[in-house]
């Protein structure tokens, strides 16, 4: 059991228990209304492949092409699904979609959320690509490891399948949201005449989960008129429902920026916020 508390590197294990691989796109801007990734065939990842292509990197990062895709680039604030496993040098698989049974899973792009070295090696690929990634240990999980699965200043080897893009739920400012889980019973939508109750975990490209309310065990209570709340992040809950599971992108400018935060938050960096809402009701 403690392997399939890995997904994410721990912090979106709760966040990707359940997913639903279709999204219906209300992006005003936007023609197309959905993106069934069950139109993809999925291939095995553990399939054998020759190398069709190498990429060594100075910071000792290696990548190993099976397949060259012609699809979109990956790039920060987009998500894409993926099909993954996770090996130390020993070959035991560690993480994985399909040690939750699942075919994919959707990840954001430029916000670490497996760490430094997952962005840096997912900005080379593109949709459709199927590689094989060495990640010396200072650029997998370093010096932290979990007892009996990972130890400390393990390498890791990823086997990664970039299936699709996953187009936002809703759009609104430049501020996006991709509900990958949710309840449509649930009909009570966030708005100024509600209140919402969520946890999240939030992220810069340079300051990983620098808000983690799972880990405190206290999630966050908004009203609409609430003072000192990031104005993109109010914008994208408007509509919420209990029971969402999201991502939501924030840019900058509807965030922190030029001023930043503290020093949590640098100057013009975006925000993504996994959430999990926890209730909508009426204030």
């Amino acid at each position: 059991m403690k392997r399939l508390n890995l997904l994410f590197g721990l912090c979106c294990a709760v966040a990707l228990a359940s997913c639903d691989p279709t999204v219906v796109d209300t992006d005003k801007d936007g023609e197309e209304k959905s993106d069934p990734i069950a139109e993809v065939k999925i291939a095995e990842i553990d399939q054998k492949k020759e190398v069709a292509d190498t990429l060594k990197m100075d910071n000792g990062i290696v990548l190993r092409w099976f397949e060259h895709g012609d699809g979109e680039e990956l790039k920060r604030g987009s998500v894409f699904y993926i099909d993954y496993k996770v090996m130390l040098d020993n070959g035991e698989v560690v993480d994985g979609n399909h040690l939750l049974l699942k075919d994919s899973i959707p990840f954001p792009i430029g916000f670490q959320m497996q760490g430094e070295g997952w962005d840096i090696a997912l900005s080379k690929m593109k949709v459709g690509d199927f590689v094989e990634v060495y990640l010396p240990s200072k650029y997998a999980r370093g010096e932290r490891e979990i007892k009996g699965v990972i130890p400390a200043n393990s390498n890791n080897t990823l086997k990664i399948r970039v299936l699709s893009k996953m187009k936002p739920t809703r759009s609104v400012d430049g501020n996006k949201v991709w509900v990958f889980e949710e309840n449509k019973e649930n009909k009570l939508l966030f708005d100024d005449e509600e209140m919402i109750t969520f946890h999240t975990m939030t992220s810069t490209p340079s300051n990983r989960n620098y808000a983690n309310t799972y880990s405190t065990n206290r999630p966050f209570d908004l009203k609409l008129e609430d003072y000192g709340t990031v104005p993109g992040l109010k914008k994208a809950l408007i509509n919420a429902k209990s029971s969402d599971r999201m991502f939501i992108y924030v840019p900058s400018r509807e965030a922190y920026g030029s001023k930043g935060y503290l020093d949590v938050v640098k100057p013009n960096e975006d925000l993504l916020y996994n959430v999990m809402v926890m209730d909508v009701v009426k204030k």
